[in-house]
């Protein structure tokens, strides 16, 4: 539970609580053992529910048109715009794209004042302004459509894309590297986030913006360099033999879905991402391998399925492998550990699977950039062994990759 502690060099569990408002609530639960802990700790956690429930404002989902319906002319071309769609017209009248009126958006109601909704609050809120399409936005969906960006990477692009338009407001070709500053600076208003993380989601506008370049249409990109450099790498911890002497035991506990999922990381020591991408495989030379890697180019991959897996794999793969929520399994996985007797905060399964992964195929003599070319490990910025003779991850034999990936083991 993420309300239970231990402090260093005790046993007990603590109950710690930080209700808004309120002092923090601290109390040793007088048991080392986590079951009881929870029941001990019930009464305080449903009473901090209950006031944090009662705090909670009330989000009413609705969908936020750019343009009012009806027949308009829209960045000099003619559309037919309905509550939902713009549907853009060529000459002929005939409909040669449609793009969506707006998107889904959310109404904020401030949470009740001493147990009356606070109306006045509600009605001085101000809606805000909707972002007006210009011209810039056709450089995004041809920065999409000529990289074939779709799903959680093209949802990552127009999240970016807004930021930028309100933050910025003004055309790229008006912006300056101050403008790209003032993006970071948004980004970690609510506390400083990792630099890796913030290359990360400012990749679709530079790579937009170098396009754009390449093409003649912009001769500045104000978004490029502006990411600080710091070594501030959280390392976690890999998980050790004994860890995964509990794991193994423990696997049964979980639900079908689950467990494959642990083997997975385990085994191949991929990224959570990268194995709800797992829909489909392939053959070459009698190997089965699947092609995944989305959170950089570098980290694009072939990975082997190895000897420890194979036996809890489908005999062919033909659709999505994990199913559910990436969010929730993590946190699945988290109690499960957390249940099973491994407690470190600086181990988590998405990350500590990884490392030990690297760990291992190290101990076994693997060189380095074999291994980079299995864990698709990059920090953001180009490295000799992941950029030549490896375009779309095919840069060692299968041969040598699944070789490699046997090391690891479960």
């Amino acid at each position: 539970m993420r309300y239970l502690f231990k402090r260093k060099g005790s046993e007990n569990w603590y109950v710690r609580l930080q209700p808004p408002g309120r002092s923090v609530i601290e109390k040793s639960l007088g048991t080392s053992d986590l079951k009881l802990a929870e029941v001990a700790a019930l009464p305080l956690i449903r009473e901090h529910k209950a006031y944090m429930i009662a705090r909670r404002p009330t989000i009413t989902p609705f969908w936020d048109r750019a343009y009012e319906p009806g027949l308009r002319v829209i960045n000099g071309e003619q559309a037919i715009v309905t509550d939902r769609e713009v549907q853009f017209l060529d000459a002929s009248g005939n409909i040669v794209r449609r793009e969506p009126n707006g998107g889904p958006a959310e109404l904020l109601r401030p949470a009740p004042a001493n147990g009356v909704p606070s109306f006045k609050a509600y009605d001085d809120a101000k809606r805000p302004a909707v972002a007006v399409k210009t011209g810039d936005d056709a450089l995004l969906e041809i920065y999409l459509s000529h990289n074939g960006i779709t799903g959680l990477r093209e949802k990552q692009a127009r999240d970016i894309w807004h930021i930028f338009k309100t933050v910025c407001k003004k055309p790229i070709a008006k912006c300056t590297k101050d403008d790209g500053r003032a993006i970071i600076a948004y980004l970690e208003a609510d506390g400083e986030i990792k630099s890796a993380t913030l290359r990360r989601r400012m990749v679709p506008l530079v790579a937009l913006t170098n396009l754009a370049i390449a093409e003649g249409k912009l001769t500045f990109n104000p978004f490029q360099g502006c990411i600080p450099e710091r070594e501030d790498e959280e390392e976690r911890e890999a998980f050790s033999d004994d860890d995964m002497k509990l794991i193994r035991a423990n696997l049964h506990k979980l639900d079908a879905n689950d467990q494959l999922l642990v083997r997975i990381l385990a085994t191949t020591g991929v990224r959570r991402g990268e194995a709800f991408e797992i829909d489909h495989e392939e053959t070459e030379n009698g190997i089965r391998f699947v092609t995944i890697g989305t959170k950089t180019a570098a980290s694009v991959r072939r990975v082997s399925f190895p000897k420890a897996l194979l036996p809890h794999l489908p005999k062919k793969i033909s659709g999505q492998l994990i199913t559910g929520r990436m969010d929730t399994a993590g946190k699945r996985l988290k109690k499960w550990l957390h249940e099973i007797g491994i407690t470190d905060d600086d181990k988590v399964p998405m990350h500590s699977f990884r490392h030990r992964a690297a760990k291992r195929m190290r101990a076994a003599g693997i060189p380095e950039d074999v291994r980079e070319a299995i864990g698709g490990w990059a920090n953001g910025k180009k490295k000799t062994s992941r950029k030549y003779g490896n375009k779309n991850g095919a840069g060692y034999p299968l041969k040598v990759l699944k070789a490699a990936i046997d090391t690891i083991g479960m």
